[in-house]
């Protein structure tokens, strides 16, 4: 499946509309997910049982973080066989930063 993404100011940005909104409903989900675990940690629920709510909401964001590192790499992938040297070269860095970004905090 080919991903395209529009340059913003700050990098690349999703323009598949099917990848955008797969991800906006897996971030609800993790919103819900936060807001009932606001909601146990108010109402004295137990460590264990929260615990396994964060690693939820924990599991659940690190998946968003994969689908958008692979949107991410194919994109400047695809770019890079359009570009030469010096050019090649940045999209590269880019690509390393994001990922190195998104490593440092999963």
């Amino acid at each position: 499946m080919r991903l395209d993404l529009k340059h913003t100011q700050g990098g690349y940005m999703m323009a598949k509309r099917e990848q955008q909104k797969d991800i906006l409903t897996r971030l609800k989900r993790i919103e819900g997910q936060i807001r009932g675990l606001q909601r146990m940690v108010e109402e004295g629920f137990t460590c264990q049982d929260i615990l396994t709510q964060v690693a939820a909401a924990t599991g659940a964001m690190k998946k968003v973080g994969r689908i958008i590192v692979q949107t991410y790499l194919e994109e400047c992938l695809d770019r890079t066989r359009k570009e030469s040297g010096t050019k090649k070269g940045e999209t590269f860095r880019d690509l390393q930063m994001a990922i190195s970004r998104y490593i440092d905090w999963a």
